[in-house]
């Protein structure tokens, strides 16, 4: 019978790949917990309406990445490609965007898309996710660029940079979209791909967002968003931009940077690297205010980012091995018993090891603790269980001595409870 084998960009993830990943979530628990956010989970499966009404119809996500479905019932399901739209969703209908002040959320797990995969992007990717929600202050949108860079600081990442730029609002964008629209009417347009030429006129702002070269070029000289911004979003970004320099955060003003959702509005970033190929963006957010009033509830402005883990584990590298107190080798049958109440009693007391569950030669044992990296090696024959002692070998040195079991926590050097 054939194997069966796991789907074309999907990937299981063993140790030490995935205690990086333990490792990002854990701190990014710690990180985000300090700035007051709270960890919320939402479902993967979600109806295919609510993220064609918060990404955008015209989005390449909804028109060629989703992975969509009809249940039994033939309802549309979409296994989530983003986790805003899903914790909006969740805030709403829990009623906890009835609460007074600021909600700051965070998330995280898998996210499915229908792309090509390549290096650190595969169709099944893991995101870590923030959300604050409930004001439109240019300090929120410090706090959480700030937020994004202090985890990204605690995780020992270098040689990083950050992009900024503003989209403006409702009052302000479509005057830009008028300015976009004229200068696309004036490139060749058979030079254009098919998308962009459908979007040039549905929504000019996505062509800024093709990753296709020859519209990259053709768009090189379109009109800067940050010169149509109405003076409250030029006040705003620029409050925005005095907090992060004060803060001696470096960063570089993109005004081609849309970020490939629709909702984006005001400010948004990237953190960007240069050492993982030509996928350069690591994490990225910005504002969507208006979107939980889209989503049927109140008109409530709200900001967040969401980091790539599988990007950021390729930067972050192979973890350093984290070393069992002991190795608990059995020598005799009749000790099976026995060695596994010792490494249990260890265990109780905070010691980490294994024990063996059958008896093997004194060689192949030690090859097993070598394996391991095992600090030090417990031998339990016969001779050892009948007088109550047990044989501690410590594998740096190769110094082994015969104590009383009794004493065995204090041979291993200190007690850990």
């Amino acid at each position: 019978m054939s194997k069966i084998q796991k789907i074309k960009g999907f990937s299981d993830l063993f140790c030490p790949e995935s205690s990086v990943h333990t490792l990002m979530e854990n701190l990014a628990r710690d990180v985000f917990g300090r700035y007051g956010c709270q960890e919320v989970r939402v479902p993967i499966l979600e109806k295919t309406e609510l993220f064609a009404r918060s990404i955008g119809e015209e989005t390449d996500v909804v028109q060629k990445e989703m992975y969509t479905f009809a249940d039994r019932k033939g309802r549309s399901l979409t296994m989530r490609p983003e986790a805003t739209a899903g914790i909006l969703r969740a805030f709403i209908e829990s009623g906890m965007c009835g609460q007074e002040g600021v909600t700051k959320l965070f998330a995280c797990g898998p996210m499915f898309r229908y792309e090509r995969p390549q290096k650190g992007r595969l169709r099944q990717f893991h995101q870590l996710d923030v959300e604050v929600l409930g004001t439109e202050a240019p300090q929120a949108d410090a706090e959480v660029v700030l937020m994004l860079w202090t985890f990204l600081t605690r995780l020992g990442l270098q040689n990083l940079g950050l992009e900024l730029n503003s989209l403006g609002c409702p009052r302000c964008r479509p005057g830009f979209h008028e300015s976009l629209r004229t200068f696309l009417t004036s490139v060749d347009q058979s030079a254009l791909c098919e998308d962009c030429t459908r979007r040039a006129n549905t929504n000019p702002l996505r062509v800024l967002d093709c990753k296709v070269p020859a519209c990259k070029e053709l768009v090189k000289d379109a009109p800067s968003i940050i010169g149509s911004l109405c003076p409250d979003c030029a006040e705003h970004f620029a409050q925005v931009r005095l907090i992060l320099d004060s803060a001696k955060l470096l960063y570089k003003v993109n005004d081609r940077l849309v970020r490939g959702l629709d909702y984006y509005q005001r400010t948004t970033f990237e953190v960007v690297s240069g050492e993982i190929g030509s996928q350069t963006a690591v994490a990225g957010g910005g504002r969507y205010d208006g979107l939980i009033r889209q989503l049927g509830g109140p008109d409530m402005p709200g900001i967040g980012f969401a980091c790539g883990m599988e990007r950021l584990a390729l930067l972050y590298g192979q973890p350093q091995a984290v070393s069992p107190d002991f190795y608990l080798a059995v020598l005799d049958d009749r000790a099976l018993n026995t060695g596994l109440l010792l490494a249990q009693r260890l265990r109780e007391r905070g010691f980490a090891g294994e024990v063996s569950f059958e008896t093997r030669s004194v060689k192949s044992q030690m090859r097993q603790a070598n394996r391991l990296g095992a600090r030090t090696c417990l031998l339990l024959g016969q001779d050892e269980m009948n007088r109550g002692q047990i044989v501690v070998k410590d594998m740096a040195t190769g110094v082994q001595n015969t104590i009383g079991q009794d004493d065995l926590e204090q041979a291993m050097g200190f007690r850990k409870s």
